[in-house]
């Protein structure tokens, strides 16, 4: 995994001595020092006027070796806080000597110590793939982890680096260029997967054709890379029904015939970020041994604009036997996603299913950059995202569905069209999904358009592909009963 970061967890520091020490805003140092040591330390912060305030740190170089002290103003807080603590915390790992380190956090709660140093690894994440000159300068760091609750915070740390693993599989996913990673690269990729215990099959395009994905297959007709759909199934819960994660995975969106301007294109190899965040949340679940049935499906297309292309005004019949007139063939998103989300919930029978896709640009009009799009058949599943996105901090806002919206989907020689009118294109977007959820099924729609990528890094989010998704999943596998 591209991380900068990693961890040693130790009873004590070997012969490290460069240390990391925690402060708080009482100026009392909150780490095991001997007298000796922790005078000199007070009296260095004081000498630098160093107020100990949350995620401000103090760099000092001692006669027993360097430190670097880091306030914690009244007490780090459990859960996401913790983990941006820990994403400030890395950026002060970047410089030697600092980027090897002994951290006793005997001082801290355990569930605390854990989401800091988880944190710390998410913040650490870089890709690097293709670069061959001039590559970004970057310095390893390890820390060993010590103290007196060191077992057990090693003990804990499995279910940690699973979550972040999957994170990181999603954050790569996004980050490929559309020349390495296209629906056949991609779903070879998947296939690897099987080493964490998932069940992965690959249905290629003669399967597709013989199951009757006419509306995924429509999208991809223009391009010469071969569509495919992956499933991923993780048997944890006996017999029970699973809970199903769908992803729209458009490797690349020209837009097809309806072709998108060419300012900004090149964004578009992350139009796969909802495929994405499945295939992460499915390598997390699988490595955390989540005790419940889930699977994940991403349906693997690339949307060019060839002579064999879907044109507008084309009529698609999808699995579900519904016909679809193309109005736009840049609104193809969904096409992929009705087709998944008829298959997997004939083949599986799910309890319930939440899609998650670059849908639509309309929900960074409505939402910007701040929340996904929610939409929803269903209050309390709606309110367990709510609730899953606040704790993992991938929030979402729910928007409305109904009639009015449905009706901007009539066509008259089809059962529907693709796009509604100029306004409400995220709605009806998710309108559209709705006709493709089957007896009543719990069923909600996430587009994260805004989420994908960020265009500036966060606490413990780089630049670039986020991993949205992922943990809110997670998440919700964890505690979302139907």
């Amino acid at each position: 995994m591209p991380a900068q970061l990693s961890l040693n967890f130790s009873k004590d520091s070997g012969e490290l001595s460069t240390q990391i020490v925690l402060m708080d805003s009482e100026n009392a140092l909150v780490t095991s020092l001997d007298e000796a040591a922790a005078s000199e330390i007070l009296n260095a912060c004081a000498l630098a006027e160093f107020k100990a305030k949350s995620g401000y740190f103090l760099a000092l170089y001692t006669s027993f070796g360097a430190v670097l002290v880091c306030g914690i103003g009244g007490g780090i807080e459990a859960g996401q806080p913790a983990e941006n603590w820990g994403g400030k915390l890395f950026n002060q790992l970047k410089k030697p000597p600092f980027n090897t380190a002994c951290f006793d956090v005997s001082q801290l709660q355990q569930d605390i110590a854990l989401s800091v140093l988880s944190g710390a690894v998410m913040a650490s994440y870089h890709f690097a793939e293709y670069f061959t000159v001039s590559a970004p300068k970057v310095v390893d760091a390890n820390i060993t982890v010590t103290g007196s609750q060191s077992d057990a915070l090693a003990a804990g740390w499995p279910e940690k680096q699973a979550m972040i693993d999957g994170v990181f599989t999603a954050r790569d996913l996004v980050y490929e260029p559309a020349n390495k990673l296209y629906p056949e690269s991609y779903a070879r990729r998947c296939e690897e997967f099987a080493a964490t215990g998932l069940e992965i099959e690959v249905l290629d395009e003669a399967r597709l054709e013989a199951l009757g994905m006419g509306a995924l297959l429509g999208v991809g007709q223009g391009s010469i890379r071969k569509s495919a759909v992956v499933v991923m199934n993780w048997k944890g819960g006996g017999d029970e029904a699973p809970l199903a994660f769908v992803g729209k995975g458009v490797c690349f969106d020209t837009g097809g015939i309806s072709l998108k301007p060419a300012k900004g294109m090149e964004d578009m190899k992350w139009d796969m970020g909802g495929s994405a965040a499945v295939a992460g949340a499915m390598v997390a679940i699988a490595g955390r041994k989540v005790k419940r049935n889930i699977i994940g499906i991403i349906g693997l297309v690339e949307n060019m604009p060839d002579g064999n292309a879907q044109r507008p005004g084309d009529v698609v019949t999808s699995m579900s036997g519904q016909t679809i007139e193309v109005i736009n063939t840049d609104a193809e998103g969904r096409l992929v996603l009705a087709d998944i989300m008829t298959y997997i919930q004939r083949e599986y029978k799910p309890a319930a299913m939440i899609d998650l896709a670059t849908l639509t640009g309309a929900i960074l009009v409505s939402l910007g950059k701040e929340y996904a799009g929610l939409f929803s058949n269903n209050d309390a599943l709606a309110d367990a995202i709510v609730d899953a996105g606040q704790q993992t901090e991938e929030k979402s806002w729910r928007m409305p569905l109904g009639k009015a919206y449905n009706d901007m989907l009539k066509s008259h020689i089809a059962d529907m069209k693709n796009i509604g009118g100029p306004y409400g294109g995220s709605i009806t977007a998710a309108c559209f999904l709705e006709r493709f959820v089957e007896n009543d099924l719990p069923w909600a729609h996430l587009d994260i358009a805004g989420k994908a990528w960020a265009d500036k890094a966060s606490d413990i989010v780089p630049k670039g592909g986020t991993g949205f998704g992922v943990r809110l999943l997670n998440r919700l596998a964890d505690t979302y009963q139907p």
